[in-house]
């Protein structure tokens, strides 16, 4: 990564705290301190976080049933194909 595009990401990053901090609406901005609402958006990204890892983990374990079960019926086919393959060349 070069030092431009770190920079850039980094600013994503504060570009997205800041829209966070400006969804709390101004009366938070008014009565929490700095440090609190850092915490409140702190807490909302570990929030989303843990939703995005559940998710992930729900995708994860659904693509590994769809693709054990597609991995069994082209075994079966196989097996099919196969004894009908030597049910041919026993007649």
């Amino acid at each position: 990564m070069t030092a431009n595009a770190e920079a850039e990401y980094l600013e994503r990053l504060a570009e997205i705290v800041n829209e966070r901090i400006e969804a709390l609406g101004p009366r938070a901005a008014r009565t929490a301190t700095p440090a609190q609402l850092l915490a409140v958006v702190a807490l909302g990204l570990a929030e989303d976080l843990e939703a995005s890892q559940r998710q992930r983990g729900r995708l994860e374990e659904r693509t590994r049933r769809v693709v054990g079960a597609a991995i069994a019926r082209i075994d079966e086919k196989l097996e099919a194909d196969a004894a009908l393959a030597e049910q041919i060349e026993q007649s």
